[in-house]
């Protein structure tokens, strides 16, 4: 048998050597880069969209989770019993425009429905626009219909919509970032189409912010919580505790 030459040898490192640098080093698209001082995110191509990763895996009050949009890193999330925290960690380059990537803990529902948590952000240098939500949505995959409420890194809150599959989101009421830091407490109400926003800034009892937004979803539904990075390749997290995740409108607390 002939012993490979030095050519080939080189070639086949050099092969190796790229597979494990693409291996480590997912590819982004520009689009999905996020904003700075040279670059602006943009909407996805029309006809871009990965699959969700859904994993049928209960986790505290959740039936399951899925990475939606499945961003090339893919997320996690874990629950202490002890101190009922939900640590969610994920990349993802945004949820906005037409279609998600953000990790999500959900439960199906039908009707009315009140869901609440206290949000925090362990990274103090995580990227201004991530996001932790709580979200009410059609389906799984990256275009869903959905009704959201979000909790910005560097404070922004907003009651936002993707009124059709596919379609653009739309922000329906904004609470812009104040001196003194985040919120302590998010909550979104749907009472039969109607969907309320609910903020509690300084441990004040929880209140309705902002005009009510319609929206209608068909039963059976997803509901729960969710993070999104902003960052497409790279992770970061939110935990969320004191969740109320109620099969009834009203109970927002």
């Amino acid at each position: 048998m002939k012993r490979p030459t030095f050519a080939i040898l080189v070639a086949l490192c050099f092969c190796a050597t790229r597979y494990q640098l693409n291996s480590q080093t997912p590819e982004v698209p520009d689009w999905a880069q996020p904003g700075s001082a040279t670059h602006n995110q943009v909407p996805p191509p029309a006809d871009f969209h990965r699959n969700s990763r859904n994993l049928q895996s209960p986790i505290g009050a959740f039936e399951g989770q899925s990475d939606i949009g499945g961003a090339v890193v893919p997320g996690s999330a874990t629950f202490d019993r002890s101190t009922s925290a939900y640590t969610i960690t994920s990349a993802g380059y945004n949820i906005w425009y037409t279609r998600d990537e953000f990790r999500y803990l959900w439960k199906k529902a039908t009707g009315d429905v009140s869901l609440a948590a206290d949000v925090a952000f362990p990274n103090p240098g995580g990227y201004g626009d991530r996001k932790a939500v709580l979200v009410i949505r059609q389906d799984l995959d990256d275009d869903s219909k959905e009704a959201m409420v979000a909790l910005h890194g560097a404070g922004l809150i907003h009651l936002a919509e993707r009124p059709e599959k596919g379609a653009n989101i739309k922000e329906d009421h904004r609470i812009e970032a104040k001196a003194g830091g985040l919120a302590r407490r998010l909550g979104i109400e749907k009472h039969g189409d109607l969907f309320a926003l609910y903020v509690s800034e300084h441990g004040e009892p929880m209140h309705q912010v902002g005009p009510l937004m319609n929206l209608h979803l068909k039963g059976p539904f997803y509901v729960g919580i969710g993070f999104c990075s902003h960052l497409p390749a790279t992770s970061d997290a939110a935990i969320l505790t004191d969740v109320v995740i109620e099969d009834a409108a009203g109970k927002v607390r």
